[in-house]
């Protein structure tokens, strides 16, 4: 029997009626998809495989559907527009009966391509996210990162799952669609390639996260949002040595100094004088190059906060007014970066911007730079600023995308080696194509306040909003992470997860000093930070309660899920599996990480009632019957950053795995032994001790007096 080809539209079509495999081949992508399809009937409840077979007739451009008895009863259309391609299942004519479509077979798109969603639901409590090849239910798309491309797929059901790629070898996903006719008007699958995904959309200078000079989100600790401008070299060092004993252990980076300029002892910014590199004496008497000097004999990496668009000093004015910008009477124009704003269209200004960041980078020595002022919600910000009629006819030149020569400016005068944040970043602007990371709102907290519930809310807003640019244009920035006592510590564990679950930037900001244990282990368990991106590659803009992250790693699979209560009011939070994308049919074990215990083995779903502003963090694991891992204290993720193998050897009757303890930490491991199996022993690398709980639960206690990968052994046998 004759093969069916032809192109649709982008797509080469080649279908074989007699084996019913299908492959399609998109070549401006690369993405290729093949499989079988098949037709099965329900004929007076009776399910009936149909056969395909060349057109009976003069339609040449449909295949027929063949009955048990060889009738044709309906037909096979390929059809296409552009990068869309359609398979259309249609009734003959007065025949109505159900029917199910099926695709089953496998997709390739690229090295860098991962499943995720792209088709917004009508409705969801969900986010969802993954660290690892982990795959959900609700994915309905692959992603190229590098091409920025979606092959998607659309039917009754669709099902992704994803074989890793090992070496240049691309990624294979499994596929399985399916589609039932409705009466006459028959049913679809869709196979459709969109390119430019995120530039045509959101991101008009999509360019790439270079993952190999950045694979993680930066973490570190900066002053404003508790010294706000009073914090000179003198409190930074002594911050800085709490950090580098309770949190450069575990993962902590840069230590960046802010409000450093002359003049900047009181807000508002627009008085500091921030283009002449010069000092606040009181406060950095020793200068910034010493202050960086010092920042890294303690271990970390010296960062430093610029806001180079304008200045408070009217002698520099007064020496280089050429260069600023002035009203049609001559007035100096002044916005939240200065009371003198720069002509961002003079190549001599553009110079100076380039010239005192190349002196911050090369002669003190600044590898982290958060460069302020760029962009908000009004004309105080320079974004803004420099689109507005009137400030563009104050430019001494032509200049059609002033902003962008800025930012141009800056990575060339820090290097391509150092982390620049931009502060605000716009993902829809230049930034994108010289920024490492954006902060993604406003700040955390207003000028001498403390942090207050709002300011939470607001910065789960932002991230729920611009989580879908995190890891994959830039590493998005919600300002500090504060956990002080100004709040409970529940709402400081929701901070604590919402910043660090979704593996976004992770900046401390909290006198460290004054932490008691309990909150300085918050931000402990938030570094380093996860590997995380997003599955979800849309804005939500609306308050979801459920936060997911899959974890997918070679010996094993998990989800970590945040239940938020973002109310005043106690309420009651909770999903089904089938929510999270898991098996509906499954039998799930949940331990709350907060309250450290085992919730139980649950199925269908999990509900909790929580108090105003609070949440839970569990772990969810599908249970397999014998002795497995739940949870480990040591990271919000529980497990993903620290946990290195885990096998279960039925024959030997052994759990046995590796984990990295941190120097003088102790680290909790929950295994769960199940009915059926008796504890025998538990040993590891270190020194351990052991709880065998009530509910089935065990407790390994670790310690070590290094920073180590250390082995670990739990012996159950069957009862």
């Amino acid at each position: 029997m004759p093969q069916y080809k032809a192109m649709h539209g982008e797509w080469q079509v080649v279908f074989d009626p007699k084996s019913v495999t299908l492959t399609c081949r998109h070549k401006p992508s690369g993405a290729i998809v093949e499989g079988v399809l098949s037709f099965e009937a329900t004929i007076r409840d009776k399910p009936q495989p149909c056969a395909f077979d060349l057109p009976r007739d003069m339609v040449r451009d449909r295949m027929a559907i063949i009955d048990a008895g060889g009738d044709v009863q309906g037909y096979l259309r390929f059809a296409a527009k552009a990068g869309a391609l359609r398979i259309l299942c249609m009734h003959r004519a007065a025949q109505n009966y159900p029917g199910l479509l099926i695709f089953e077979g496998t997709a390739q798109l690229a090295a860098e391509s991962f499943a995720c969603r792209t088709t917004p639901p009508a409705q969801s409590n969900v986010v969802q996210m993954a660290t690892g090849p982990a795959d959900s239910a609700l994915n309905d798309s692959i992603f190229d990162i590098a091409k920025d491309t979606v092959l998607r797929f659309a039917g009754d059901y669709v099902s992704l799952t994803t074989t890793p790629g090992t070496g240049k070898k691309k990624p294979t996903f499994s596929v399985r669609m399916t589609a039932r006719p409705e009466a006459a008007a028959g049913c679809e699958l869709v196979i459709e390639v969109e390119r430019d995904y995120y530039r045509s959309r959101y991101v008009p200078y999509y360019r790439p996260l270079d993952k190999k000079r950045l694979p993680t989100a930066p973490t570190g600790w900066m002053s404003w949002n508790v010294y706000f401008d009073q914090a000179g070299e003198e409190e930074n060092l002594a911050e800085a040595r709490v950090a580098a004993k309770y949190l450069r252990p575990f993962g902590l980076q840069i230590w960046s100094i802010e409000s450093w300029q002359d003049n900047s002892a009181t807000l508002p910014v627009r008085n500091f004088y921030n283009l002449s590199l010069k000092a606040y004496e009181p406060q950095f008497p020793h200068g910034m190059k010493w202050l960086a000097d010092q920042i890294r004999r303690l271990g970390f990496m010296p960062g430093i906060w610029t806001a180079p668009f304008g200045t408070g000093e009217e002698a520099f004015y007064k020496k280089h007014k050429s260069w600023f910008l002035h009203d049609a009477t001559g007035k100096p124009m002044s916005n939240w970066c200065g009371n003198y704003v720069l002509d961002p269209s003079q190549p001599a200004v553009r110079r100076h911007m380039k010239k005192m960041h190349r002196t911050m980078a090369r002669d003190w020595g600044y590898e982290f730079f958060k460069i302020d002022g760029m962009s908000g919600r009004s004309k105080s910000y320079s974004a803004h600023f420099f689109e507005r009629p009137e400030v563009r006819k104050s430019f001494r030149r032509k200049c059609n995308n002033p902003f962008d020569l800025c930012v141009r400016a800056f990575r060339d005068g820090i290097g391509k080696d150092a982390i620049f944040l931009a502060c605000q970043g716009h993902y829809s602007g230049p930034e994108v194509e010289h920024a490492d990371a954006s902060r993604i709102g406003a700040d955390v907290v207003a000028a001498n306040q403390p942090s207050k519930w709002h300011n939470v809310l607001a910065q789960a807003k932002w991230t729920l909003n611009q989580l879908f640019t995190n890891n994959i244009i830039w590493y998005c920035d919600p300002d500090t992470l504060l956990v002080g006592d100004y709040h409970s510590i529940d709402v400081a564990r929701i901070t604590t997860t919402l910043v660090a679950l979704p593996g976004q930037l992770m900046f401390a900001g909290d006198k460290l000093g004054e932490l008691d244990s309990e909150r300085m282990k918050l931000l402990q368990q938030s570094l380093p930070v996860c590997d995380v991106r997003p599955l979800d590659l849309f804005p939500i803009f609306d308050m979801r309660p459920v936060w997911d992250l899959k974890v997918k790693r070679p010996f094993g699979e998990w989800d970590v899920v945040s239940v938020f209560n973002w109310d005043e009011q106690e309420k009651t939070v909770g999903f089904t599996f089938a929510e999270l994308g898991l098996p509906a049919d499954g039998t799930y074990l949940v331990y709350d990480f907060w309250n450290r215990r085992f919730v139980g083995a649950k199925q269908g779903g999990y509900s909790a009632h929580l108090r105003g502003h609070s949440s839970e963090l569990l772990a969810v694991h599908r249970a397999t019957g014998a002795p497995q891992f739940l949870s480990t204290d040591r990271h919000i993720t529980q497990g993903a950053v620290s946990l290195g193998d885990l096998a279960w050897d039925e024959a030997k009757g052994a759990l046995t795995g590796r984990v990295k303890v941190v120097n003088g930490a102790p680290q909790a491991l929950v295994f769960h032994i199940p009915d059926g199996f008796e504890f025998k022993s538990a040993k590891a690398d270190c020194a351990s001790a052991t709880e065998m709980r009530p509910d089935r639960t065990l407790v390994l206690e670790l310690m070590n007096d290094e920073t180590a990968s250390v082995g670990f052994e739990i012996h159950a046998s069957r009862t």
